[in-house]
């Protein structure tokens, strides 16, 4: 079931979507749930977190994209708002991209962001 604050709090597109359900395949547990999440460090401040969990936690919330369970700490909400995760394949192989409209600062390495409304812990790259 799906919160109806977190309606559009994130987006994931079909081709990050697929990518993450061949991940999921290859884990062979179809309890695993997509979590997104946010920590300190990375260039910036705060860096992303991508993985699988199978369990929602208390403060945690749920919401369904293109067939993906998802979860979010309510603690991550306020920066995660609006993040669209996509999944580009070059010649130089593939990897998930976030475009954060919360990022003041973004790390040339794309994984690291500052935000205005919360700092991290910045970290030589």
């Amino acid at each position: 079931m799906q919160d109806k604050e977190v309606q559009g709090m994130i987006t994931i597109t079909e081709s990050a979507a697929a990518q993450v359900k061949k991940m999921k395949e290859e884990e062979e547990d179809p309890n695993l749930k997509l979590r997104v999440s946010v920590k300190g460090g990375g260039c910036s401040g705060l860096s992303y977190g991508l993985g699988f969990d199978t369990e929602a936690e208390g403060n945690d919330h749920k919401l369904e994209q293109n067939g993906l369970d998802v979860l979010v700490n309510s603690e991550d909400a306020d920066v995660l708002q609006g993040v669209v995760i996509d999944y580009k394949q070059n010649m130089m192989g593939g990897g998930f991209t976030i475009d954060n409209p919360n990022a003041i600062a973004n790390c040339g390495c794309g994984s690291s962001f500052k935000a205005a409304t919360r700092t991290g812990t910045p970290e030589d790259c």
